[in-house]
C-alpha cells in the first residue's frame, strides 16, 4: 500500500562537520529515493542541534578576532543550519531520483515553530549546543546573563530551552 511517509532524521545522525553530513545524506537519500520509486510519498524533516551549535561557535570565534562579526540570536542559526542541511539533502536525494530515472521536484521548506511562551522548557534550559567551556569562562558568560550547565565532567556548554512545538507556521505551504 503506497502511504505518505515522514521521516525524521536526527541531527546527531546527520555527522559532526561538514563532511560527515554530505555522507551522510548520501546514504539517507539513497534510502528516501527507494521509497519514492515504491510510490510513498516522503516528507523529511530533521534535527539540527549540533549543527546550530556548530554555526554559533563559528560566529563566536569570529567576534572573537573581528569585533564587526555578528553574535547571531539562535533563531538565525536554527535557519542557518535548516537551510544548509535541507540543500545538502535536496541534491542528494535529486541525483539519487536522477539514477533511477524519477524526475521528482524535490525542496527545502525552512521552517518556523511556533510554542506556548509558557511551556516550562523555558524555566530550565537543558538542551546543550556549541563548544565546551571552562568553569571559569562559564562563570564569566553567566554573569552576562547565558545559560550554560556543566555537561557530564566534560566541561560546561550553553543550554537552550527546547520547548514543545505547538504549530508550524508554515504548515499550509506543504499541504
Amino acid at each position: 500500500m503506497k502511504q505518505r511517509i515522514v521521516l525524521a532524521l536526527g541531527g546527531n545522525a546527520l555527522g559532526n562537520n561538514l563532511p560527515e553530513q554530505m555522507k551522510a545524506v548520501q546514504s539517507t537519500a539513497h534510502t528516501i529515493a527507494d521509497l519514492i520509486a515504491q510510490g510513498h510519498e516522503v516528507v523529511v524533516t530533521h534535527g539540527n542541534g549540533p549543527q546550530v551549535g556548530m554555526i554559533q561557535q563559528a560566529f563566536e570565534v569570529a567576534a572573537r578576532y573581528e569585533p564587526k562579526s555578528p553574535h547571531l540570536p539562535m533563531s538565525v542559526c536554527v535557519a542557518l543550519s535548516q537551510g544548509y542541511i535541507g540543500y545538502d539533502l535536496q541534491n542528494a536525494l535529486r541525483e539519487a531520483l536522477l539514477e533511477r530515472g524519477i524526475h521528482k521536484p524535490v525542496a527545502t521548506l525552512v521552517t518556523q515553530v511556533e510554542v506556548d511562551k509558557n511551556d516550562p522548557a523555558f524555566l530550565d534550559p537543558s538542551k546543550p549546543i556549541g563548544g565546551f567551556f571552562s568553569k571559569e569562562e562559564a562563570e564569566v558568560l553567566m554573569a552576562q546573563g547565558e545559560h550554560l550547565k556543566e555537561d557530564a565532567g566534560r566541561g560546561y556548554r550553553r543550554v537552550v530551552a527546547s520547548p514543545k512545538p505547538i504549530n508550524i507556521i508554515e504548515k499550509e505551504t506543504v499541504t
